[in-house]
């Protein structure tokens, strides 16, 4: 089985872009295991809501089981960038599949960047996928 973390935060577009990314490997359906990961802002939260329980999570996750692709869920707390890299690292994953935003040199300076800090600091392939709007979701979702 070919491994894919797949962190999801809370916007619609970049997880459905993410999903969509997944559902176009090769095989994806008889190869791939997904491992769908939110991280929350406090541990308690984290061990108190699953996954599914977000909207996005639960949108993933029936897309995803729907297409016939093996997923489970796994809930973190605390810096995304840092949790993305653990998972990832003690689940053995060959590949993160990330959502990112668009943002200037500035923002990204100031604020930071979940998927610039993972895509360095990462020791597997890392993918980013931009936003897919609601008017380019595929007729098969």
């Amino acid at each position: 089985m070919y491994e894919v973390l797949l962190p999801i935060d809370r916007d619609e577009g970049r997880t459905r872009a993410q999903v969509e990314s997944v559902l176009g490997l090769p095989n994806a359906g008889e190869s791939v295991h997904v491992r769908l990961l939110h991280v929350f802002g406090d541990r308690e939260e984290a061990e108190q809501t699953s996954v599914r329980q977000t909207t996005n999570g639960r949108a993933a996750y029936d897309q995803l089981t729907n297409a016939g692709i093996a997923t489970t869920t796994v809930s973190g707390h605390g810096d995304p960038a840092d949790e993305i890299l653990r998972i990832a690292e003690e689940g053995e994953v060959d590949m993160i599949v990330l959502g990112g935003r668009k943002r200037s040199p500035l923002g990204s300076l100031l604020f930071g960047s979940v998927s610039q800090t993972v895509s360095l600091k990462a020791d597997r392939p890392v993918t980013i996928t931009g936003e897919l709007a609601e008017k380019e979701q595929p007729a098969s979702a």
